[in-house]
């Protein structure tokens, strides 16, 4: 799937505890009334294919005005609406599918839900598309060496069994991985695949330690020279 350009204005969705991610899937179930309208004005005002929201994480201390526009991180991940099931109450169940991150450069308060003028965030064109072979090999040593302290082999022989391409895979890796919502935000404002390929080993690397410190395991946690 080839993303669209973002829009200049999209309609935003803050969360205290979701990021989310290009390439990755995310299933939503919309049920305040401010979010629901943001919904409906998706699907009246957008064509099929462009029915778009952009996914922030809102920042510590959001509690403090849930209802009003606590601040958000300034990079977020816009999404298309794949699914969409209207209930009989007005609440709605959504799949996105995560097309390219973006930057929030004004926010617009002109409805009950925010919306924002954003700058797409796009790789430069000199980017490598893909992952030197041997980080991607480190990549997935860290892995199963996480995963054998967890115990979530089959999980991991599951994900080598999809032979994901490098970018799906270090994205379903960033977002489905246990890290705190801040340590996932620290990805997603990675500034290439490369760099965030690199965080997300040093993040397994740290959550192994870890793990390891709690149980006593003896396994290593280097998972390459």
């Amino acid at each position: 799937m080839t993303p669209n350009p973002t829009p200049r204005i999209i309609s935003l969705f803050p969360l205290p505890a979701t990021v989310f991610f290009p390439k990755t899937y995310l299933p939503l179930h919309i049920f305040e009334p401010r979010y629901r309208e943001m919904v409906e004005d998706a699907l009246r005002e957008s064509a099929e294919e462009n029915r778009l929201i952009g996914m922030v994480l809102l920042k510590e201390d959001w509690q403090k005005d849930y209802y009003g526009n606590p601040p958000v991180h300034p990079i977020g991940c816009i999404g298309r609406m794949m699914h969409v099931q209207h209930l009989n109450d007005g609440r709605f169940n959504l799949v996105l599918y995560g097309l390219e991150k973006f930057r929030v450069q004004e926010p617009i308060f002109d409805r009950s839900y925010r919306r924002a003028w954003v700058e797409a965030i796009r790789p430069a064109d000199e980017t490598p598309a893909s992952l030197p072979e041997s980080l991607r090999t480190k990549l997935e040593a860290s892995l199963q060496i996480y995963a054998q302290i967890r115990g979530w082999e089959n999980h991991v022989r599951t994900v080598q069994a999809l032979r994901l391409d490098d970018e799906p895979l270090v994205q379903l890796l960033s977002s489905e991985l246990e890290m705190t919502p801040n340590e996932k935000q620290f990805l997603l404002e990675s500034d290439d695949l490369v760099q965030q390929c690199g965080r997300l080993i040093d993040l397994l690397g740290f959550m192994t330690d870890e793990r390891r410190s709690r149980t006593g395991s003896n396994r290593p946690s280097d998972a390459g020279p």
